[in-house]
């Protein structure tokens, strides 16, 4: 077995420290090959570009604004369901099935405060966000300076969730509270994480795809107490769904257009673009960006602590979802793993210069010549 070289950032050697030179070498073509799927986001549709006219905004901004008359029709006093089934007609958006309602806790907790609370309540989750992974991330790096990049590359995927015009959009609030929930998790306390869990579940129900993976990763290392614990929340989610299709149901009329469906099939370059224009990788060229996102994705991987294979499979099972069901014009999906993801980038020299260092590995032989005694 090689042995494994001083790290170049991390306190720790990477998970590829110390592989054979086969594995080694497998592990240097999975990494091209995963490189050469990101570039197939340079094809994937996306999105219509931004005109930033301001007399454009209700064609830019179509969800945010639909969202912001929800939230001001609650606010005179609407019924919500009442109050989005007619939004939602005037915008011309689906109105079936149920899900196409979003959970009424954010639009019930926004109408009960002053926009300027909730813009203040906004910065302090996303400042909370940004310390909980301060302490978390500093004992993995020897140096400041690799440390100031990691913090840095988290900033970058947060720049979305700190823009107040995007305070109305679930899955902004959802993010943070599900990047918030992974820094918190460790083995001997999870009661805080699953709560947060929790609570992005009842702003943007798809965090329950978080919650389970955290479920079953617990039962998976013989935390049942643990995963129990992060049952609780889907169980509870489970019945909040229930009332919410029943609710729903009261206010949908027989001829209201329903959904196109979810069967997107836009593949893993799908995801690579939605991570692109979800963090600050959107000024990057195309090219560039997609390439930094399989690396921020082989850095994970790199990362030799059992955080950073859930975030691994955190992100895994969001691309999955994206790839497989995302559309056009729900890349928006993205948002959930964004906080996080560029961090990656941060475990990657490490990563890249192990797998080299040991595909390139050449046994030493030493030939010890003897001889005979007449």
């Amino acid at each position: 077995m090689p042995r494994p070289l001083t790290p170049l950032w991390l306190t720790m050697p990477s998970r590829f420290a110390g592989l054979r030179a086969p594995m080694a070498r497998f592990g240097l073509a999975v990494l091209a090959l995963l490189l050469a799927a990101t570039l197939t986001a340079l094809a994937s549709p996306g999105p219509p570009p931004v005109s930033h006219d301001p007399a454009q905004r209700a064609d830019d901004q179509a969800d945010v604004v639909l969202y912001e008359s929800i939230v001001s029709g609650v606010r005179a006093g609407g019924n919500y369901y009442t109050v989005t089934a007619y939004a939602l007609r005037t915008g011309n958006y689906p109105l079936k099935p149920f899900v196409t309602f979003r959970l009424p806790t954010l639009a019930m907790v926004q109408a009960a405060l002053p926009d300027g609370v909730t813009v203040v309540l906004l910065y302090l989750l996303a400042a909370a966000v940004m310390l909980a992974w301060f302490i978390r991330l500093r004992p993995a790096f020897a140096r400041a300076p690799p440390f100031a990049i990691a913090l840095i590359l988290l900033a970058a995927g947060m720049v979305v969730f700190v823009q107040p015009e995007l305070a109305n959009f679930h899955e902004v609030w959802a993010g943070l509270l599900i990047a918030l929930s992974l820094a918190l998790r460790r083995p001997d306390r999870w009661i805080e994480a699953a709560a947060f869990g929790l609570i992005a579940m009842l702003i943007r129900e798809t965090a329950a795809l978080y919650v389970g993976i955290m479920a079953v990763l617990a039962f998976a290392e013989g935390h049942r107490r643990e995963a129990l614990g992060w049952c609780v929340p889907v169980g509870v989610l489970a019945v909040v769904v229930v009332l919410h299709a029943h609710a729903v149901a009261q206010v949908v009329r027989p001829l209201d257009p329903g959904s196109p469906g979810w069967a997107g099939m836009l593949g893993f370059g799908f995801f690579v673009k939605t991570m692109t224009l979800s963090t600050a990788l959107n000024l990057a060229p195309a090219w560039i960006a997609a390439l930094l996102i399989g690396l921020a994705l082989f850095g994970w991987a790199a990362w030799n602590d059992a955080l950073a294979l859930r975030a691994l499979a955190i992100f895994a099972s969001y691309a999955a979802l994206l790839g497989l069901f995302g559309r056009v014009d729900t890349f928006y999906w993205g948002l959930m793993i964004a906080p996080t993801i560029l961090v990656g980038l941060a475990f990657a020299p490490d990563g890249v210069r192990d797998l080299i260092s040991a595909a390139t590995e050449r046994r030493k032989i030493t030939v010890t010549r003897l001889t005979r005694g007449g």
